[in-house]
């Protein structure tokens, strides 16, 4: 009777790294879902907050000419594109557009540089 063979401990570094492009967006995708869920409350608190009066409203503002904080806030939006952006391209998906090897590859090659290019471009708009 043989034994089993134990599982070998998997290094999730070495397999997110060993991944291809669509895998890599799609695990980009469920993290970035995360961040803006957990976001939520903080934003909502911010806009509610800064929406009270008009001292409030400078009050938040000069809190956000922080450079950390505005580091923060341009995370928060490339958290945003790269979720809408992998969001239509899942939908375009699962509406078999897009399904060949080759178009998933560069469809998901655009969401990676567009979530950074429109996140860049808004936040030092912001900036």
């Amino acid at each position: 009777m043989q034994t089993k063979k134990r599982p070998k401990f998997l290094d999730v570094h070495i397999l997110a790294a060993a991944l291809p492009i669509p895998g890599k967006v799609s695990i980009l995708h469920r993290i970035s879902g995360v961040a803006l869920f957990a976001m939520l409350p903080i934003l909502l608190a911010l806009l509610s907050g800064s929406l009270s009066s008009g001292e409030a409203f400078e009050y938040y503002k000069s809190w956000a000419d922080n450079a950390l904080v505005k580091l923060i806030l341009i995370g928060v939006l490339w958290a945003f594109c790269h979720h809408l952006f992998a969001g239509i391209r899942f939908l375009l998906l699962d509406a078999h557009i897009g399904l060949e090897l080759q178009a998933a590859r560069q469809s998901a090659r655009i969401v990676l540089i567009a979530g950074v290019v429109v996140a860049l471009i808004l936040g030092v708009a912001l900036w």
